[in-house]
């Protein structure tokens, strides 16, 4: 398909330009370089349609209070996981503790992972009243946070 549009385009050319004379060796260089062109765009194309499908990841990191009980952290937890189902932004959430022999983890125990599609999703999210009221549940236990948020690379 493409193929037969760029003979249509060199076949218009040949006529707007009056290239009655042009041999075929330079109408098979016209040809490929067209053929090149057309390529190139395609695939900028193809790049710019997987960068709009790339996920956005929002990656939130806790330390508790050592005053607070293994059951508040564990409301805090359920109270998080909640919010998959509850906010129609998340497309996908994934959590677990920290089990690093590397012993790099400065404290952070609890590790929470949620997959949006856009930026706007996430802020979305960042507003919604059951964010806000996890929030509130959050606050009296927890020590630290730490957040990164990222778009999904290719491999």
């Amino acid at each position: 398909m493409a193929l037969m549009k760029i003979l249509e385009y060199v076949t218009t050319l040949k006529l707007i330009y009056n290239l009655k004379s042009i041999n075929l060796t330079k109408m098979k260089k016209l040809l490929f370089i067209l053929t090149l062109g057309l390529f190139s765009f395609q695939q900028v194309q193809a790049q710019t349609a997987t960068t709009k499908k790339q996920e956005l990841k929002h990656v939130v990191l806790f330390t508790f209070k050592a005053s607070s009980s293994k059951a508040s952290v564990d409301s805090v937890v359920k109270a998080f996981n909640h919010l998959y189902g509850t906010v129609p932004q998340v497309k996908n959430m994934e959590w677990g503790l920290n089990m690093s022999p590397e012993h790099l983890d400065q404290g952070f125990t609890h590790c929470f992972s949620l997959t949006f599609s856009n930026e706007k999703d996430l802020a979305n999210y960042q507003l919604h009243p059951a964010h806000k009221a996890f929030q509130t549940i959050l606050k009296p236990h927890m020590d630290k946070v730490f957040v990164v948020d990222y778009f999904v690379g290719a491999r």
